[in-house]
């Protein structure tokens, strides 16, 4: 027979009375018996040097006789005002504040508690009891802080430590320095501070000098040795971000920042949210506000279809969709990789459908919406390369413009409601095959205006971090040590994020009512050598020095800035702030057709060079002449 243990009582969790006092008084005891020593040399020196050694044995008496009275009122006011029990490594300004309080607590007791009184039976100097209560003070004020006091001396003895020099002397800078300055393991060693406020100048933060303003990082940066300038306004705008950016180039050191309070868990910020500096804080760009309620109106169950959503636009415009609920989201795509790779990452969701399609397929696109009958159409899948394009423009012509109009037929034959295009800032007063497929694409879309179908197309510039766009390539040669290769000195381009660009693609698709473009309010083109420049300074690098930067010559339909609207374009009134709304002239739909039938014929008979001239000249008469 099996034998039975008796159960043992379950564990609490929680520790004895007797083991938390034997741990208590391990800890407390020893740095009272110290308490107490220091205490009766603090007013054990003053008396002997009161009286240059000879003290009077009537005060020698009167000293062992208070002795421990003063000893226990000292200790018993620490305790009081909680100087036992804590973890001092680790104390602030309110641990500091204690001390001082039990300190003057207990000088006071001293002095008044009946050891001095009128006449000559004074039983100790005054000057005695003042002076051994301030040392007794400051000692155990020492003992408490040694561990801070010191740290300074441990820290520059420790190698491999980054001299950090910080801009801001706001809490921020304030929460963070005094991280720094308290945990080695940041590896970080602050040698100043600068900030634009001038009545800051000459003060100190935590111990640390406020040495000027930003204008002076220049000349601190040699004459403190600094390694790194740590940006510590987490509130800062983009263009002081690029003139502090330009102003640690110049001194040949990089710049890392604090992320803004709306990255931060909690809204605190310490040492261990200091990161490289990013795009988007160079860039200082407004992200566009979304009319959430709008949207949800368009797509909350609905179905709903994305071409190109294996692509950078496509994929980022069906994780913004799923959130709004539609009853459908049919990712579609002719790169298996890039679809496969899209639904992993969406993760298993009801209602998401993939299909695997090439929308230059005629028949193929109709079938798939005739069997899925989407509501919502956004049509993102497109060739871009401009390089690429203009050497092969028969693939410009067969996808991007071909490949559009079966989208936009298979759509008004199913009786889909509303359809967005993607398009570019290419696409105005085109210099470019691709920039003129774009073109072609969109007058497509405003050809149909009246079928039924509200249709409308969204311009917007380069998008940060797409796929193949030019900073993930400047990303890449910097880290196989450069070059990092720009076309041209004066070449500028819009930039904004890709979360931006799909904000203002499903804006766009609700505030439609027909045959608009869209375009954002793009701000300042930013100057592509600027921004090798600064890509430079991201990874920690500086330009020159470290990553030398090449000039290789404009490419074949390169434009040196690009325009975000055509003057002929009927600007219209928008309901957005950052978005600006016009009507280009409708093109005449028999010379569309007729202009699209001589295009696909040369296509097809492989006459490139002809192809890619047609193509831009088209574009370039706007088809509002008579087509040769």
């Amino acid at each position: 027979m099996e034998r039975l243990e008796e159960p043992r009582p379950a564990s609490t969790g929680k520790t004895g009375w007797a083991p938390r006092i034997a741990v208590r008084l391990r800890r407390d005891v020893p740095l009272a018996f110290l308490d107490m020593g220091l205490v009766l040399a603090a007013y054990l020196a003053p008396l002997v040097l009161r009286f240059e050694g000879e003290v009077p044995g009537a005060y020698w008496n009167n000293f062992i006789r208070h002795a421990p009275l003063i000893t226990l009122i000292h200790l018993l006011s620490n305790y009081l005002f909680g100087l036992y029990g804590q973890m001092w490594r680790y104390a602030s300004i309110q641990e500091a504040r204690r001390v001082v309080l039990a300190g003057l607590t207990s000088g006071v007791l001293v002095v008044g508690s009946g050891f001095i009184s009128s006449g000559p039976t004074r039983p100790m100097p005054l000057s005695v009891l003042v002076m051994g209560a301030t040392i007794a003070l400051v000692g155990i004020g020492a003992i408490r802080f040694q561990s801070r006091l010191f740290a300074l001396r441990r820290r520059t003895a420790i190698g491999n430590r980054r001299r950090v020099l910080v801009m801001g002397a706001g809490d921020a800078a304030s929460t963070v320095l005094l991280d720094i300055l308290r945990n080695q393991a940041h590896g970080l060693d602050p040698v100043g501070v600068v900030d634009d406020d001038p009545r800051k100048l000459g003060l100190t933060l935590h111990g640390m000098p406020i040495l000027g303003s930003r204008q002076a990082i220049p000349s601190l940066v040699p004459s403190h040795e600094v390694d790194e300038v740590l940006l510590a306004i987490p509130s800062v705008t983009g263009e002081v971000v690029q003139e502090v950016a330009g102003l640690c180039e110049q001194a040949g050191v990089p710049l890392r920042v604090l992320p803004s309070m709306r990255e931060v868990v909690g809204g605190r910020v310490s040492a261990r949210d200091i990161r490289d500096l990013r795009i988007e804080d160079l860039l200082g760009r407004q992200q566009v506000e979304t009319d959430l309620d709008a949207v949800r109106t368009l797509l909350h169950g609905k179905r709903v279809l994305v071409t190109g959503a294996g692509g950078s636009i496509g994929a980022e415009i069906v994780r913004q969709v799923a959130s709004f609920d539609p009853a459908t989201v049919v990712l579609l795509d002719h790169d298996e990789t890039h679809l496969h790779d899209a639904m992993v990452e969406l993760g298993p969701r009801e209602g998401l459908v993939s299909v695997l399609a090439d929308i230059r397929e005629r028949d193929r696109v109709l079938g798939v919406f005739t069997a899925l009958r989407p509501q919502v159409v956004f049509h993102a899948a497109a060739h871009k390369h401009v390089d690429i394009l203009e050497s092969q423009p028969a693939e410009a012509l067969l996808t991007n413009v071909m490949g559009t109009a079966n989208v936009v037929d298979a759509s008004v034959a199913t009786g889909v409601s509303r359809f967005v295009l993607i398009s570019t800032d290419k696409a105005v007063h085109p210099a470019s095959v691709m920039g003129a497929s774009k073109w072609f694409a969109e007058q497509i879309v405003r050809s149909l205006h009246g079928s039924g179908m509200t249709l409308c197309a969204v311009r917007f510039g380069n998008v940060l971090g797409s796929r193949g766009s030019v900073i993930p390539t400047f990303f890449r040669q910097i880290a196989r040590g450069g070059p990092v290769t720009v076309t041209d000195p004066s070449m500028a381009r819009y930039f904004m994020s890709v979360q931006e660009a799909v904000q203002l693609v499903l804006q766009a698709g609700a505030m439609a009512e027909g045959g608009e473009v869209f375009t954002l309010d793009m701000g300042q083109p930013v100057n592509i050598l600027d921004l090798a420049r600064r890509l430079i300074r991201l990874s920690g690098r500086v330009p020159g020095r470290d990553i030398e930067i090449e000039i290789i010559g404009a490419r074949p339909g390169e434009k040196l800035v690009e325009e975000v609207s055509d003057p002929d374009e009927r600007v219209l009134p928008s309901g957005h702030p950052s978005i600006v709304v016009s009507g280009p002239p409708v093109p005449s739909p028999a010379l569309l057709r007729e202009a699209l039938f001589q295009l696909e014929s040369l296509a097809r008979e492989g006459m490139d060079r002809e192809l890619a001239t047609r193509m831009k000249d088209f574009a370039r008469q706007s088809l509002r002449q008579e087509v040769a």
